[in-house]
């Protein structure tokens, strides 16, 4: 499962208290898992990959720093890096890959997952997972917002008592759009199972 089509995505955004949030997420997400997982979370350059590292150690799922222009594969884990805006590219043959850019913050974030999310829009893919953990601000809702109008899409927030903020999932919750609140405990059982591994 780790090669092959991508068809596809789980999408997670995290902000304050994310870090420690994501070590009891990702190491409960099968290295089987039919799609890539890509995280954004909002920290300064240089700390992400020192991240991406600890959570590769903790997981038996691979996990790396986004390296621009890579193509993703299934059964892998990307975080954004630190200072760069992410977007998801699809290519003419339907493959997808990553490019960064240091345009300007968005509402004083880069990586923003907005950006991210957005740039998914027009990307062919069957069905989208996105979550949404620990943060300060709203950033994800606008993104899955305008994903919801144009695929297949279901959203998961933290919920408030698991939560170190509850700014981000409560945007998700607040607009009506999360399928589900969870404890943050059981979101990476929940990506595994709606993603089709038991």
């Amino acid at each position: 499962m780790a090669d092959g089509r991508i068809t596809k995505l789980v999408m997670i955004a995290s902000s304050t208290g994310g870090p420690k949030a994501l070590q009891s997420v990702i190491p409960y997400i099968s290295k089987h898992i039919p799609a890539p997982v890509v995280i954004v979370q909002h920290m300064p350059k240089g700390f992400t990959a020192t991240l991406a590292g600890r959570l590769n150690d903790m997981s038996e799922i691979g996990v790396s720093e986004v390296v621009d222009g890579e193509y993703l594969k299934n059964g892998h884990v990307y975080l954004a890096a630190g200072g760069k805006h992410l977007e998801i590219v699809q290519t003419v043959r339907g493959q997808l890959h990553f490019k960064e850019n240091t345009s300007d913050p968005v509402n004083g974030l880069r990586p923003c997952a907005n950006v991210t999310l957005k740039s998914l829009v027009p990307v062919s893919l069957d069905y989208i997972l996105c979550v949404v953990l620990t943060g300060m601000g709203a950033d994800g809702y606008l993104g899955i917002n305008e994903l919801r109008g144009n695929h297949n899409t279901y959203t998961i927030a933290q919920n408030k008592e698991t939560c170190v903020v509850y700014g981000m999932p409560r945007a998700i919750v607040d607009h009506g759009i999360a399928d589900a609140v969870l404890p943050l405990d059981i979101i990476g059982r929940e990506i595994n199972k709606k993603m089709g591994v038991h």
